[in-house]
């Protein structure tokens, strides 16, 4: 099994795609899971560590608006999990919005830039492509699958 970074971060929809396809989903859910469900924290919904805004500065500069480092914050783990990544573009805001042009720009990049296999798609706009979007996908983790056996 694979960690696979999915982006939007936030989509069930890819989330629950490549779990079926039998890899592990990194989502920007369970990071707010654990961090509501954190032993130590006793401010939710705020949920600030003292850490979080040295993993935002990992990323951005310190004169980067705070929302930016905040999520990139939340998106750090994920980023360090992963194995591959699926990067979706143009996707519908009910496929999973992430709010904020800046960081989206910034996570594509950082995760680009990470020595990964990676697989980029377009959202579908049409039940022929989205018959394809799904096949990629497969193809994708299937391929993944592939490289985990050939390694064990």
């Amino acid at each position: 099994m694979v960690n696979i970074l999915i982006y939007p971060a936030n989509s069930l929809i890819l989330s629950d795609l490549v779990s079926r396809f039998g890899h592990e989903p990194l989502t920007l859910m369970r990071v707010i899971r654990h961090k509501i469900n954190e032993v130590g924290i006793d401010s939710p919904p705020i949920n600030v560590t003292p850490e979080d805004p040295k993993k935002g500065l990992k990323y951005a500069a310190v004169d980067v608006p705070p929302g930016v480092r905040g999520r990139m914050a939340l998106l750090d783990p994920l980023i360090e999990e992963a194995d591959a990544a699926i990067i979706v573009h143009d996707a519908d805001y009910s496929f999973g919005c992430m709010g904020c042009a800046r960081t989206n720009e910034l996570a594509k990049y950082i995760i680009r830039h990470k020595d990964i296999p990676r697989l980029e798609l377009t959202y579908p706009r049409d039940d022929d492509e989205a018959r394809e979007f799904v096949r990629k996908v497969r193809d994708f983790c299937e391929s993944l699958t592939r490289e985990t056996e050939v390694l064990a």
